[in-house]
């Protein structure tokens, strides 16, 4: 009797033991953001390498235009609850990782420089989008050469992430341009730092950052089709943008109560105060990118027959229906 009593023991330990590890591990099914406000603690994801969007700082705490956006709505939310401001724990998520943080249940949401798209859409769901952003260019302050995307084609060395989509569209439309590929961001800003490239494309927001970040040694230069060109069967007409991106915050699949809370949430931060003055989304972007560089994206997209847009539309995501128009057969 004694052994087998020892025995369970050592066995209810050993289940114990094991469910705390799996604990640990986080929860193996999704979360629901709105109950873990309720519950005063929430996990969210977002980058930590990325200046001005979502950076993890040498004391640990976080900071950027992403983690003020997540910040606002679960106040937001638990304001609208009727209960304190949760406990936040912030999470990692690479771009790799983000639907399997959420389906697993190790994050509560994600805001990560998070694209919307239709097949990221049948594995998670979106609330916003919370910003509307661009491909662009970076480029050294002190550099006249480069205006406009054309002047890439005067053999200029354009770099940009492994295999990055993007860049190899520029080399499409530009043969001329040097296509130099890096591992990371990062290493593109040192080499355009120290003028082993001409110039680093990615989106605008991520370069802004950048540029935020080493105030006086960049500049940000638009880029829009110079001329009528076929991408994947699609028209892209000239002066259009080179990449059109709305970024959302991905949520559990199944709780549309919450997305319809986030997206509420997110129509206060860009809604102005009562008393007159700049939104709280308005005041968290420019802290993170400058005021140059918002004033130069509300100017282009307030600027006649401008294709560009500026103030995003939480909640609606129309936009994931559009169809392309069809390429012509002599450009195809």
């Amino acid at each position: 009797m004694r052994r087998t009593t020892k025995t369970a023991g050592v066995l209810l330990a050993a289940v114990l033991l094991l469910a705390g590890l799996l604990s640990a591990c986080g929860n193996s099914e999704p979360r629901n953001l709105v109950d873990s406000i309720r519950s005063g603690s929430v996990i969210l994801g977002t980058k930590y390498d990325q200046p001005g969007l979502g950076i993890r700082n040498p004391d640990r705490t976080v900071t950027g235009f992403d983690p003020s956006v997540s910040t606002y709505v679960v106040n937001h939310i638990a304001d609208e609850l009727g209960v304190k401001h949760p406990e936040i724990q912030w999470r990692e998520t690479p771009s790799a990782q983000r639907e399997t943080l959420i389906d697993n249940g190790e994050v509560d949401m994600i805001a990560a420089t998070y694209s919307i798209t239709s097949a990221r859409a049948k594995k998670v769901d979106f609330a916003g989008p919370y910003l509307i952003n661009y491909q662009g260019l970076l480029v050294r302050k002190n550099d006249d050469s480069i205006s406009e995307l054309t002047d890439l084609d005067k053999g200029k060395k354009l770099c940009s992430v492994t295999g990055s989509t993007p860049a190899q569209n520029v080399k499409a439309q530009l043969p001329k341009v040097q296509l130099q590929e890096y591992d990371s961001y990062s290493s593109c800003v040192e080499a355009l730092r120290r003028g082993k490239v001409d110039a680093l494309t990615t989106d605008e927001v991520i370069l802004a950052g950048y540029s935020a970040f080493f105030p006086g040694e960049f500049k940000l230069v638009g880029m829009s089709y110079p001329k009528d060109a076929c991408v994947k069967d699609a028209l892209k007409k000239a002066g259009t943008p080179f990449s059109t991106e709305y970024y959302g915050i991905g949520l559990a699949k199944g709780f549309p109560d919450t997305v319809a809370q986030v997206n509420k949430a997110l129509q206060a931060m860009l809604a102005p105060p009562a008393g007159g003055g700049p939104s709280a989304w308005d005041t968290a972007l420019r802290d993170a990118l400058g005021d140059e560089e918002v004033d130069s994206m509300i100017a282009r997209a307030d600027a006649p027959d401008s294709k560009y847009k500026f103030t995003p539309d939480p909640g609606n995501l129309t936009f994931l229906d559009s169809e392309p128009t069809p390429c012509p057969p002599e450009l195809s």
